[in-house]
């Protein structure tokens, strides 16, 4: 992972939950209503569309700003300041449609208050998801065909970047690796390993969440190597999950 602050900024909860109906209501939502998808990508300062669309489109969060480009053309409007209604009629998404991205899909909540987003924090998660992306695609570059690896995507309902990959070619056992930027039960980011099939052990010490296992943005800085430290443990979750998961 790149250099980050000490600390995190107390904002970071806020700002998340900010962008957070940004990335579902504003970005997910355009794309949808055009391919039918609603994955995003993580981009440098924050998250985008892919290409979409005939233009192409792309929307992407650049810092504290919303950025559409459409074919050869770019037009930017501030997010901190503006409301979901303002950054809606920015890109041409209509609100009052139903949109869906999962179980815990965020509520679009009162449109036209302003957002307030932090410039100290949405550089935090801008960071945390780009180093985040890169460990993903070092550990996954290093596993064997066999492995399946899914498309790594930021999924707009959990606002996490993640993928899933097979722990064997001789198994059906799959496993969740992903970069979450904090959620309602853990305020700081940190990056994730989930099994699929079972329960992990409370005996085995590396399982220390109801869902596998986490690693916080905190002891990921406090690492002398903190890429290594988050390659690493996604390389320690597989090797876990291979072990507590039976030969079929």
């Amino acid at each position: 992972m790149t250099s980050q602050p000490a600390e995190l900024p107390e904002t970071l909860g806020s700002t998340r939950r900010a962008l957070h109906r940004v990335a579902v209501h504003i970005l997910a939502r355009r794309r949808f209503a055009i391919t039918g998808r609603f994955g995003l990508r993580a981009s440098p300062g924050g998250f985008c569309t892919p290409a979409f669309g005939d233009g192409p489109e792309v929307l992407r969060v650049a810092g504290p700003v919303l950025v559409r480009e459409v074919g050869g053309s770019a037009t930017h409007c501030a997010i901190d300041g503006s409301s979901l209604d303002d950054l809606a009629a920015f890109v041409g998404v209509d609100l009052t449609e139903t949109f869906d991205s999962g179980t815990d899909t965020p509520e679009v909540g009162d449109a036209g208050v302003p957002l307030e987003v932090d410039r100290l924090a949405v550089d935090v998660l801008a960071d945390w998801y780009e180093s985040g992306w890169k460990t993903l695609d070092r550990v996954v570059s290093e596993l064997p065909t066999a492995a399946e690896p899914a498309v790594i995507q930021l999924w707009p309902e959990h606002f996490d970047a993640g993928t899933n990959v097979a722990l064997s070619a001789s198994s059906s056992a799959r496993v969740n690796l992903g970069v979450s930027p904090g959620d309602t039960n853990e305020d700081e980011p940190y990056l994730y390993v989930g099994p699929w099939g079972f329960v992990p052990r409370a005996d085995v010490p590396f399982w220390n969440a109801p869902f596998g296992a986490t690693l916080r943005w905190t002891d990921v800085q406090a690492a002398s190597d903190p890429r290594a430290a988050g390659v690493e443990f996604l390389r320690a979750g597989l090797l876990a999950a291979r072990l507590a998961t039976p030969s079929s």
